[in-house]
């Protein structure tokens, strides 16, 4: 993890400083919990969620990574391939409204939906899978790091600083929780 943002006071910061520092936080907690999606989970999940209502692409994505905790959320790059290749397969239809795309299932996706519910749900895999002590530690992290990602975000320049302090009264207290052993 870079630590050049340890040399600067938090007014300092530029945005794109202090969001490579919070994507790299992130990133270092993301790796600890990060779980792998079999291939398939991506268009089993799509079908799913069109069983339940049509939605456009966004609220696909959207979907998965709240019903998944947070811990699961594809990416557009395979999202959108794979409702293109659930179009060709004549399982859904695209109908344009309010100037987006939204995905509905055809008969035939119903069929294969009603055939899907019988196994769990490929965000509930993932997201219930027991991880002990250091993945819920591990998934605390990333907690952290996506509120201090939304107070660069949207934060003033007192509430950053705010943050930081906060940052490092947690960091001081965990080192401290080490030393006690």
């Amino acid at each position: 993890m870079n630590d050049s943002w340890k040399k600067t006071s938090p007014a300092d910061w530029s945005v794109a400083s202090a969001w490579q520092t919070l994507e790299d936080l992130g990133g270092h907690f993301k790796r600890n919990v990060d779980i792998r999606m079999k291939r398939g989970d991506v268009r089993s999940s799509i079908i799913r969620l069109l069983h339940e209502s049509p939605m456009h692409g966004y609220q696909i994505i959207h979907e998965i990574e709240s019903r998944s905790g947070g811990v699961w959320k594809p990416s557009p790059g395979s999202v959108y391939p794979t409702l293109q290749l659930l179009a060709d397969e004549g399982l859904i239809e695209a109908h344009e409204s309010d100037g987006r795309r939204t995905y509905s299932l055809t008969a035939t996706g119903i069929e294969v939906a009603e055939a899907e519910a019988k196994s769990p749900a490929p965000w509930l895999t993932g997201s219930e899978r027991p991880t002990g002590p250091r993945g819920t530690l591990a998934k605390s992290g990333v907690k952290i790091a996506k509120a201090a990602a939304e107070v660069a975000r949207t934060g003033s320049t007192e509430q950053m600083a705010s943050a930081a302090v906060i940052l490092d009264d947690a960091s001081s207290a965990l080192s401290k929780l080490l030393s006690q052993n």
